[in-house]
């Protein structure tokens, strides 16, 4: 059985929609370890009150981003972890460390990607007065938001949203589309071709 890794940094919402997902047995796969850069985050005791096992991993503890990543790198091999999943995690992850887990590392994108790139994905959407944005998820490759694309989907802009409403939208379309993202994985049934994916049928 494939273990799964989750990156998270902050309230983990996502988390929780995939740890859900693993429980109800919609993904047939072990949540074994949250990865944490910050000993604040909700998603911390959400881990630990599911019995996750949690690696808290700090910046300011090392002198370097190398010796940084190295840390988490030994969490992961003491885990045997199949499959790394971005949940929110804000840092960036190093050439080294992205090829070390070359096609085996996940993201979700709150915008419909390559469209508004970057941390602030929604009120850029917002902000640009577009009549509809979305969801991506991706597997993660050496640039920002930019490697191959496994699922998207559109969420309307209405003229009534604020950006307030807009946000519960989008990361409610997150919380179906990263579940069946991670799904497709685990069954193997996704098959990477230079920048596309193909959904390889049962």
């Amino acid at each position: 059985m494939i273990k799964i890794a989750i990156f998270a940094s902050g309230r983990g919402s996502n988390f929780n929609a995939i740890a859900k997902a693993v429980k109800s047995g919609l993904i047939k796969a072990r949540l074994a370890l949250l990865v944490c850069d910050n000993p604040e985050a909700l998603v911390i005791r959400k881990a630990e009150r599911m019995g996750i096992k949690v690696a808290l991993v700090q910046r300011k503890d090392f002198t370097s981003k190398k010796d940084f990543e190295t840390r988490i790198i030994a969490h992961l091999k003491a885990q045997d972890i199949g499959l790394i999943v971005l949940a929110g995690f804000m840092r960036i992850l190093s050439a080294r460390f992205v090829g070390k887990y070359k096609n085996r590392i996940i993201n979700i994108h709150p915008s419909v990607l390559p469209s508004f790139k970057g941390t602030e994905g929604i009120r850029d959407a917002y902000d640009y007065g577009i009549k509809i944005t979305g969801v991506t998820v991706h597997f993660v490759d050496q640039e920002m938001d930019h490697g191959p694309i496994i699922l998207q989907a559109p969420v309307m802009i209405d003229e009534s949203d604020t950006l307030v409403s807009l946000e519960e939208k989008i990361h409610k379309q997150e919380h179906k589309l990263y579940p069946e993202a991670i799904k497709l994985f685990i069954e193997g049934r996704l098959k990477i071709k230079g920048r596309k994916v193909k959904i390889l049928t049962r």
